[in-house]
């Protein structure tokens, strides 16, 4: 009797099944069927957790038929610090590129929501974690004056872990540069609605994510400058439960709204109309 026996896996019967068919959801641990997630705006039917999703998504989303046009796509981040860590920036960037996320961090489109048009910046997570360079500060400062010079209300969505340490202090000035440029578009009376999601930490939480005319969240987006863990560490406490989830932060003044995903689209019509 053969109790043991070496099996080569070259010899293993493939699946059939095409890869990322199913998807596990991150807050019920439930495996959902790609295709329902995608018709449901990939937030889980089950527990309602909102997933990321990319910055094209999101503007095919908010338009009207999906049908906008990028601004400014001929802006990318270079490597000015020859910044090397594990591996050159340079090298990081041209990965990513070759991947096909050739938005940098930061996605410009303008188009028509609800039949007012608008411009609209979303973030894009799967550039370097959204991190806030030099390219994103670039962008969203020409998208603000394409809204000057147009007349035209902005909508950022926020989805970052905060400025880019590969670009030093050029990704801190656009801290200053982005809210500069809000405060010229407060001065028009020009409308700012800035949409956080999940996550929203460091830089852009402490610059123009918080500094919209109406500030909206989704459900359950962590949002906050330092994570719970560094606080926590720092302050030797513990925190309360929910710190820095979107419910938490509305609850204590620091947003105006809370609102799901599928509700997003006429929630900022309304706003739009209330400004105009």
């Amino acid at each position: 009797m053969v109790w043991f026996k070496r099996t080569d896996r070259d010899s293993r019967p493939t699946s059939r099944l095409p890869e990322g068919l199913w998807l596990k959801c991150e807050g019920c641990r439930e495996i959902l069927y790609r295709k329902d997630l995608e018709r449901g705006l990939f937030v889980c039917p089950r527990c309602g957790h909102h997933h990321r999703i990319s910055a094209r998504t999101r503007l095919g989303h908010l338009f009207d038929d999906g049908k906008w046009r990028e601004l400014f796509g001929s802006v990318f981040s270079t490597d000015p610090l020859s910044f090397v860590d594990s591996k050159p920036y340079a090298e990081r960037l041209r990965a990513l590129r070759e991947k096909g996320v050739r938005c940098d961090a930061l996605l410009v489109g303008l188009g028509k929501i609800k039949g007012r048009r608008a411009i609209v910046a979303a973030m894009e997570y799967a550039f370097m974690g959204g991190s806030m360079g030099s390219a994103v500060g670039e962008k969203l400062t020409r998208a603000i004056e394409q809204c000057l010079k147009s007349k035209l209300p902005l909508i950022t969505v926020a989805c970052s872990g905060g400025a880019r340490m590969q670009e030093g202090v050029l990704s801190l000035m656009q801290m200053a540069k982005i809210s500069a440029a809000l405060a010229r578009l407060h001065a028009a009376a020009l409308p700012f609605l800035s949409v956080l999601t999940d996550p929203t930490t460091g830089g852009v939480t402490a610059s123009f994510a918080m500094l919209g005319d109406l500030n909206i969240a989704e459900p359950g987006a962590l949002i906050g400058f330092a994570g719970p863990r560094v606080i926590e560490q720092t302050i030797r406490q513990k925190l309360p439960e929910g710190f820095q989830r979107s419910e938490f932060l509305l609850e204590h003044g620091m947003l105006d709204l809370v609102v799901p995903r599928h509700e997003l689209k006429e929630t900022l019509a309304r706003c739009l109309a209330h400004f105009s």
